[in-house]
């Protein structure tokens, strides 16, 4: 009887840990390339085998503005950001590796629609799986009144 018990408390502790959710907000400003790549790309995937390991989900949402749009687009040319060499020449394998980030981890990522009109961005022109906010101080805003800890990129 006392091993059904603990067995029991055990099982009810596992669904306990399941259901936690930490969420995470990244304000992304840079316009970096390797910034991007080990604070955004490389940090997600560290943070999220970090919660799962503890039985624990990590929610997270991208806001989009700044310098980061560039990294977003599919023709850069088609836009006023400027252009980089350095990312001209990743652009295929840094788009591959955010929608990985979105497959794998369910990451949101959402453009500051202020911006995109600012730097004549066009909705056809931006990845499939970004989201247009209508400014990023609303998205933002929203995301922490929902609870999401705050992490600026840039």
């Amino acid at each position: 009887m006392k091993r059904l018990f603990l067995i029991l408390v055990i099982f009810v502790e596992f669904l306990s840990a399941e259901g936690v959710v930490k969420k995470a907000l990244f304000a992304l400003t840079t316009s970096d390339v390797s910034t991007l790549e080990s604070r955004l790309i490389k940090g997600v995937a560290f943070n999220a085998a970090h919660y799962q390991s503890v039985n624990a989900k990590l929610d997270m949402i991208v806001v989009i503005h700044g310098g980061a749009y560039k990294f977003f687009v599919k023709d850069i040319s088609k836009t006023k950001c400027k252009s980089d060499p350095v990312f001209q020449a990743k652009a295929k394998e840094i788009h591959e590796k955010l929608a990985s980030l979105v497959k794998t981890h369910h990451v949101k990522f959402l453009m500051c629609g202020v911006g995109m009109k600012a730097r004549e961005i066009e909705k056809e022109n931006i990845l499939e799986f970004v989201e247009v906010a209508p400014s990023a101080m609303v998205a933002l805003i929203d995301a922490q009144n929902d609870g999401y800890a705050f992490i600026p990129i840039d």
